[in-house]
């Protein structure tokens, strides 16, 4: 029951906290190819933790470190820099890391507290307040006396079962919107590689051309009746070697730029789905906002469209919308774009993730700082990397709408079921969720 949780200080549950070792305690060049690796603000991004992009040091140097040695279990928090973040150290595949200068671990006294619930008191809205209570902008954002601030941090605590039970139900979720993350990754890499395969590298006439893909055989992403689409030559074009009978298509030969302009501010009581940059690199799911909580004009998304950002084009962001939801708008950072016949989203998606498509982008950007790179539509469109026939584009996209459309699926799912866990977990954190209560809604939704 309710009456059950106490008011607890974190100190109180915590059998460690400390800070990240000095600046000067670690240097580029204490950094070695395999080791101990060194927890960054990289590493927890977008409410989770991150097991790759790792610096890693020495296990000597890691002994000399030995206060800022964070294990499994322990909870990571960033004090300087992007405050806010919060994670929770997996139990594999290292058994040790050192946390950076910017961070602070937590290690729970097992015996008071599970650290999956103490996890999920910090990624809820009290727990997000409480960290950031004692923000300093001056400067870099800090938060002032970071150790004390933590340790002064109340929150209520219910019996350990308890604890175990919410943070399963929570989990439960994060763990389904992480393999659909996952199993996304891949059918998104398979689709990219069968792109190259076929338009970019040519493949398939090379198998040909070598014999290694007979009449009436199949080869991997290569079903035996599309033998006749493909030729047996390659001839001289502007992007070298390409079959004999295609040609060099641009971007725009494929795609057609949306317009329109939306002022969601006209309708401030509406909900809008809202395609922005942050969401993206969040989540690649979009945000529903109230009109009155968009203030600039943006480009309205109709169903099936790809997304390409014009920013900063070094760190590609490419979104395949499906249905595009309620009222559905996109940064102006955000180009638009709708396949035309006979490409398909699919199609139009895996060329603008492709790497000779981004490549090219790179070397179209205007503006001098890192950080306000911008590539121009007209541009964009003129982009010419992959050579092909109209049958072997339609082919592709059918043969890839299917991959693409489980993405879109597992997306869907993790957007229901993301909404479902911020919506579960203040009430459960809080105890006004009662767990049985809270099961009920977890065994509909998986």
């Amino acid at each position: 029951m309710a009456n059950e949780w106490q008011t607890v200080r974190v100190e109180d549950i915590a059998e460690k906290i400390a800070m990240g070792p000095f600046g000067s305690d670690i240097k580029t060049d204490n950094f070695v190819p395999k080791g101990v690796p060194v927890i960054r603000g990289v590493n927890l991004t977008n409410g989770r933790f991150h097991g790759e992009g790792f610096v890693f040091l020495t296990e000597e140097k890691a002994n000399d470190l030995a206060n800022a040695n964070a294990f499994p279990g322990d909870l990571v928090f960033t004090h300087r820099g992007t405050l806010g973040q919060v994670g929770l150290i997996p139990n594999q595949p290292f058994s040790r890391y050192v946390v950076s200068q910017s961070q602070m671990k937590l290690a729970c006294n097992k015996q008071k507290a599970l650290s999956e619930f103490i996890y999920y008191f910090f990624k809820s809205p009290a727990g997000q307040a409480a960290l950031l209570a004692n923000t300093s902008q001056t400067g870099v954002p800090a938060i002032s006396r970071p150790v004390t601030s933590l340790k002064a941090i109340r929150l209520r605590l219910p019996p350990i079962a308890e604890q175990r039970a919410i943070a399963h139900i929570l989990g439960t979720l994060d763990d389904k919107i992480e393999l659909n993350r996952k199993q996304n990754e891949t059918l998104e890499a398979m689709a990219r590689a069968l792109f190259k395969a076929w338009f970019v590298d040519f493949e398939p006439v090379r198998a040909k051309m070598e014999g290694r893909w007979q009449r009436g055989q199949s080869l991997p992403g290569l079903p035996a009746h599309l033998y006749d689409l493909f030729p047996d030559r390659l001839v001289e074009s502007e992007l070298g070697e390409i079959p004999e009978g295609w040609r060099v298509f641009s971007f725009g030969d494929v795609a057609q730029q949306g317009k329109g302009a939306v002022n969601p501010t006209d309708e401030p009581g509406e909900r809008f789905t809202h395609y922005s940059i942050p969401a993206f690199d969040a989540s690649k799911m979009p945000v529903i906002e109230l009109g009155g909580s968009i203030k600039s004009n943006k480009t309205p998304v109709p169903d099936g469209a790809v997304l390409v950002s014009k920013l900063n084009p070094h760190i590609p962001r490419v979104w395949l919308v499906g249905q595009a939801g309620d009222r559905a708008v996109c940064s102006t950072e955000f180009i638009v774009w709708a396949p035309k016949p006979p490409a398909n989203s699919a199609f139009l998606y895996c060329l603008a993730s492709s790497s000779e498509f981004v490549e090219s982008m790179c070397q179209l950007v205007t503006g001098t700082s890192n950080s306000h790179q911008r590539v121009k539509p007209d541009q964009l469109r003129e982009i010419r990397v992959f050579a092909a026939n109209e049958n072997v584009i339609a082919a592709f996209s059918n043969m890839v709408e299917a991959l693409m459309n489980q993405v879109l699926q597992n997306s869907q799912q993790s957007r229901t079921l993301a909404q479902l866990r911020d919506t579960l977990l203040p009430k459960l954190i809080s105890g006004e969720l009662r767990v049985k209560d809270a099961e009920r809604f977890l065994e509909a939704a998986t």
